[in-house]
């Protein structure tokens, strides 16, 4: 069951972050924590491995060596986010910017 949480915490992440230009953090940390029962360490680093390989690799690799990444979920997260962002920035092409801003 967990791997469907996992799933379903990075693609509401990447919807998230394509809908309101987020980042994931905010909902993948507390998401590992409350649904997968991940430590918070090991969410930390699990959602810097997911989420900000480019920007937060030295970050991610500290935690990785300290055995607090979950690799697995990190993968399934960021195919969430990528699925999601897109999904989110779809339909926020729909959205009229009247909307938006109102």
């Amino acid at each position: 069951m967990n791997w469907v949480w996992v799933g379903l915490i990075g693609l509401t992440a990447g919807v998230v972050s394509g809908l309101f230009g987020v980042g994931g953090a905010i909902l993948i940390i507390p998401g590992l924590v409350l649904l997968a029962g991940l430590s918070q360490h090991t969410a930390q680093g699990t959602s810097l491995a997911a989420l900000l390989l480019p920007v937060g690799l030295l970050g991610a690799l500290q935690y990785y060596k300290r055995g607090e990444v979950n690799l697995p979920y990190a993968a399934i997260i960021a195919v969430g986010l990528f699925l999601g962002a897109f999904v989110g920035g779809v339909f926020l092409l729909l959205v009229s910017a009247r909307l938006l801003f109102s």
